[in-house]
């Protein structure tokens, strides 16, 4: 007999990563930051829109999932980049213009699976 959910889709998740110094340390207002989250979300999904992956999480509207973490640094968010690209995750690292400030940086979809373990080391955005 087949575990429950077996042969079921995996759920899909985006995690997106925002620099918490933003609006602890450097005091920008929490409205700016979250911008530069739904910047980055959004231009991941644009970047992955022919992903199946993608293709279904839209398919899920009112069912979408997303994780918000915060990373403390620009140091932690650029190194989390580097290793997201090491290992092939497809994400998009929001760099704010003019200033040329890297702010957070969003994942296309997953199976949460495939990118819960490269994210465990980032807690909640507070």
């Amino acid at each position: 007999m087949a575990a429950p959910g077996a042969g079921a889709p995996s759920r899909l998740v985006q995690y997106v990563v925002v620099r918490s110094d933003l609006v602890h340390q450097l005091s920008w207002p929490l409205g700016a930051v979250i911008t530069q989250a739904c910047h980055a979300a959004t231009a991941a999904i644009h970047l992955h829109y022919g992903d199946p992956d993608t293709r279904r999480y839209l398919e899920q509207l009112d069912a979408m999932h997303k994780v918000v973490l915060g990373a403390p640094d620009e140091a932690a968010l650029s190194g989390l980049s580097d290793s997201l690209t090491q290992a092939g995750i497809s994400h998009k690292l929001w760099i704010e213009q003019p200033e040329n400030i890297p702010t957070c940086l969003a994942l296309k979809p997953y199976p949460k699976e495939t990118v819960q373990p490269l994210m465990k080391k980032f807690k909640l955005f507070k």
